[in-house]
């Protein structure tokens, strides 16, 4: 297998992610969250009560960039890794 670029890994994951919590937020704002967790957390056999707080547009935004950049460094980081590991295996 080819040498995974991390940047490119790093962007992607992060990217997923940012974009998955952009839905998040909108499913806030729309006020979708409890219905939605409620459907998700059925999946998995779980009934739970919980309060979603009022959508901050500033939350939303702090919430989008952590989740973005955090998933940039564990995709960059598994990219790394994915090179060391497969860069072996042809030696």
């Amino acid at each position: 297998m080819n040498h995974a670029h991390s940047h490119k890994v790093g962007l992607a994951v992060g990217g997923t992610v940012a974009i998955m919590h952009v839905v998040w937020s909108m499913f806030v704002f729309a006020g979708l969250a409890p219905a939605f967790l409620k459907w998700i957390w059925g999946l998995h056999f779980v009934s739970m009560d919980v309060t979603i707080a009022p959508f901050s547009l500033t939350t939303a935004l702090t919430l989008v960039v952590v989740t973005g950049v955090v998933g940039y460094v564990v995709g960059y980081l598994a990219g790394e890794l994915w090179g060391c590991t497969s860069s072996k295996k042809g030696k």
